[in-house]
């Protein structure tokens, strides 16, 4: 038999492997140094984007290059200022949904409003589902977050979520310090699952803080702590800490029950108010956190230590752009 020879014309008409979408990487204002960190793992440059306010305060976003079929990630944090690092979000991912982007990943490595994530009196709201819903309404196609509050908020999305726990990165530094005897503390009973993850990280046993709240952001007592704590080194394990009454109270509780040191370990450090007063004048020998939401310089006193997570988001952003499980990431 033989062979044909196509001609010129039918080789254009010939259909050619699609090519793959870019990764292209953007920055909000929430936290531009983490984000860098992240330019510089996946060695991609920040995509070239101008964000401005209005003269009456309204965002304003201009996309200064082709996004058209490309894979775009958001890299934003909803942290202070809360509403306006929010709507800058949703004007940046309306922007690229309008410019043609394949697809638009939403980084959001501190998940604000996450606490408001169910009706506790009549006619509250649940203002953690209505920011799931106005994410996807604004046409984002992915969440990737770290460590969320509550795993409920993760079937708040109609889309889907990657949620990578922080808890990796946090154990190795200690496991790295070599600490002895430890016993891991939830800081309430809602903590436990969290606490338990963490404890098998470290070998570790767990004990439990049972705690009255008067309302939000303040503790009225510590009532007792469950397990046993006497004459070992406890570190205490939350996902925030916002003005730090809950973390000294507790770590003068185990105190007072004969712990012999206290660490803290958060991965989320809003460090609102009173924060920073309370650590220095609390028994935390090193409060541990990520640099999820940024620090300002004033705030890092000695006793917190700050790691990143620039690793760990990297590798889920490429994992994801790749098609590639994320998941396998925690096996590993």
């Amino acid at each position: 038999m033989s062979q044909r020879t196509l001609s010129a014309e039918q080789l254009q008409r010939t259909p050619q492997p699609a090519e793959r979408p870019r990764l292209k990487l953007f920055s909000g204002s929430g936290n531009p140094a983490l984000a860098r960190e992240l330019a510089a793992a996946l060695d991609v440059p920040l995509a070239e984007m101008n964000i401005f306010r209005y003269a009456d305060g309204e965002v304003g976003v201009r996309i200064e290059e082709s996004v058209r079929g490309e894979d775009c990630f958001v890299v934003q944090p909803t942290c202070t200022p809360v509403n306006e690092n929010l709507m800058e979000l949703l004007v940046i991912t309306d922007a690229l949904r309008r410019a043609s982007a394949d697809r638009i990943t939403a980084v959001l490595p501190y998940f604000g409003y996450a606490r408001q994530d169910r009706k506790m009196k009549p006619r509250e709201p649940i203002s953690a589902k209505l920011v799931a819903n106005l994410l996807t309404a604004a046409g984002c196609h992915r969440i990737l977050t770290i460590d969320l509050h509550a795993g409920q908020i993760w079937g708040f999305f109609d889309i889907p979520l990657d949620h990578l726990p922080a808890r990796m990165i946090l154990a190795e530094h200690f496991r790295r310090q070599g600490l002895k005897n430890i016993v891991i503390v939830s800081p309430d009973v809602g903590g436990v699952p969290r606490a338990r993850e963490f404890a098998a990280q470290l070998a570790a046993p767990i004990a439990i803080i049972d705690k009255r709240r008067d309302r939000p952001n303040q503790v009225k007592e510590v009532v007792h702590v469950i397990g046993k704590v006497y004459k070992k080194t406890a570190i205490i394990v939350d996902d925030i800490v916002d003005t730090a009454g809950t973390l000294t109270l507790g770590a003068q509780a185990l105190v007072k029950r004969g712990v012999t040191d206290v660490y803290a370990c958060v991965t989320h450090a809003i460090l609102s108010g009173p924060a920073v007063q309370r650590i220095q004048g609390s028994p935390i020998k090193e409060l541990l956190v990520t640099n999820t939401i940024p620090i300002e310089p004033e705030k890092l006193i000695e006793t917190i230590t700050v790691l990143s997570v620039a690793p760990l988001l990297a590798d889920a952003i490429r994992r994801i752009h790749e098609n590639t499980s994320v998941s396998a990431l925690f096996s590993e």
